[in-house]
């Protein structure tokens, strides 16, 4: 059987910036897989080509054992339905109520009646623990957690086979973070998806993850088991995951500039 998701030396530059620089990676079907690493590091980039959204320079990234790179416009739009995504803000449309928001992508790829639309809605905020009347409500009128919340319904609405998270505890308190974590690793096990996700939340990564690769400067410096990214005796990797002010990564840009 094919990985879900293969990456084979992607590189992608911006002029003479390199971003990504020979990105290999394998996602197995119902692995969880996170890229962590600090900002401007090729994160959302890496997760841009996957998705589409940018061309990589070279390589190959095959989902399901199928090359995407070259796929054409219908191609590309039948695969996008494999896909689900929570994003960084959760980037709900103010002027919908949440079930809209939550069936915006359903509607749009089939007909369906509005009050069959309700029901998915409902039983989706159900699955991230919120209760059907929040589903008239607008996104103005809910808290930080609870749009993400209804970003991870909005996510797991069409059923993907794969979901990718942007920084899905970013402006959270702990607490919630917490429970938005615990909320993607049932979902995802219920539904048995695969997921890669980024992030440089630690206590996020830790949690939701199988796996965990680390991306510096365009390439995968670290990948390994979950539990063992705190024991990665990578330098590199140590700096990062303990949050130390002093290290390679900071030290190293400071004898640069």
């Amino acid at each position: 059987m094919s990985p879900k998701i293969e990456l084979r030396d992607v590189k992608k530059s911006f002029g003479s910036k390199k971003v990504l620089d020979g990105i290999s990676l394998t996602i197995e079907k119902g692995e969880s897989l996170v890229v962590i690493g600090g900002s401007g590091t090729g994160k959302s980039v890496l997760l841009k080509c996957i998705l589409g959204l940018l061309k990589p320079d070279s390589g190959s990234i095959k989902i399901d054992g199928e090359e995407v790179m070259s796929l054409s416009g219908r191609e590309r739009e039948a695969l996008m339905r494999k896909f689900g995504m929570l994003f960084q803000g959760g980037a709900l449309f103010d002027s919908l109520t949440v079930w809209e928001n939550i069936t915006f992508a359903v509607r749009q790829n089939q007909k369906m009646h509005v009050r069959e639309a309700k029901e998915m809605a409902v039983e989706k905020l159900k699955a991230v623990g919120l209760k059907p009347e929040v589903a008239t409500l607008r996104p103005a009128e809910l808290s930080g957690g609870m749009q993400k919340r209804v970003a991870l319904a909005r996510a797991i609405c069409a059923k993907p086979d794969i979901i990718f998270f942007d920084e899905p505890t970013t402006g959270l308190d702990p607490i919630m973070a917490d429970v938005i974590n615990e909320l993607i690793i049932q979902c995802t096990k219920d539904l048995g998806l695969t997921t890669l996700s980024i992030t440089h939340d630690m206590a996020s990564a830790s949690k939701i993850a199988n796996q965990i690769a680390m991306l510096y400067e365009g390439e995968i410096i670290w990948l390994g088991r979950a539990q063992d990214i705190y024991h990665s005796k990578n330098p590199y990797v140590d700096q990062f995951v303990h949050g130390r002010a002093h290290g390679p990564i900071t030290d190293g840009k400071a004898a640069a500039s």
